[in-house]
């Protein structure tokens, strides 16, 4: 005879999956913000003409650290819902939109591609709203907490869209590595030159 597990062994497992879950995400985010400067450590960015709405630069990774807690507990509510026919295609769907949110910090401050950043965030504005519509079916406390994650990639389309139009020569700002390479370059001119120098006073 199958037994029912009870309201305290499902709230049991959830915060099971959730230890797991959340460190993940945001294991995730935070690798995907390591794998290029930013903000004001990103030479490039620094050199663009920013809207005068900007946030201060501290509070994206405050707004990101807890969007990303928001998405593991949410993650977790899914993969604990066993009974759901939809569990399968939602969790697929958040895979998804995790690659392309992960995707957008590489491209914006490593590849400086500023239009392609835009359409990213469009994207994963679509799949957001999917995610949440189906979490929705499946389990309300998913989708609710994914809400502050739409109005968050809303918010940096907007802001991002008024940088394109501010910067439309953006990816031709600053080469990657440019500003690096030409000080190496004029170091290792200087040191050749003195050693030049000395070599001829010697002869």
């Amino acid at each position: 005879m199958r037994e029912i597990a009870s309201k305290g062994q499902l709230r049991l497992a959830y915060l099971r999956w959730a230890v797991v879950t959340v460190p993940f995400i945001l294991l995730l985010g935070f690798t995907s913000a390591r794998l290029v400067p930013s903000g004001a450590q990103n030479r490039w960015y620094k050199s663009l003409l920013l809207p005068d709405n900007m946030p201060p630069e501290w509070a994206f990774p405050v707004a990101w650290t807890v969007i990303y807690v928001l998405l593991g507990l949410a993650l977790a509510m899914i993969i604990n819902a066993r009974g759901s026919t939809l569990r399968g295609p939602a969790l697929v769907l958040f895979a998804v939109q995790m690659a392309v949110n992960l995707a957008w910090t590489p491209v914006f401050f490593g590849m400086h591609q500023v239009m392609t950043a835009l359409i990213l965030l469009g994207t994963l504005g679509v799949l957001v709203f999917a995610t949440i519509l189906l979490f929705g079916r499946i389990r309300t406390g998913a989708a609710l907490l994914l809400l502050p994650y739409l109005a968050w990639v809303g918010y940096a389309g907007f802001l991002l869209y008024q940088i394109n139009q501010l910067n439309p020569n953006a990816g031709s700002l600053v080469s990657a590595g440019g500003s690096e390479q030409i000080q190496v370059d004029n170091e290792t001119m200087s040191v050749d030159g003195n050693d030049s120098g000395t070599g001829n006073d010697a002869e």
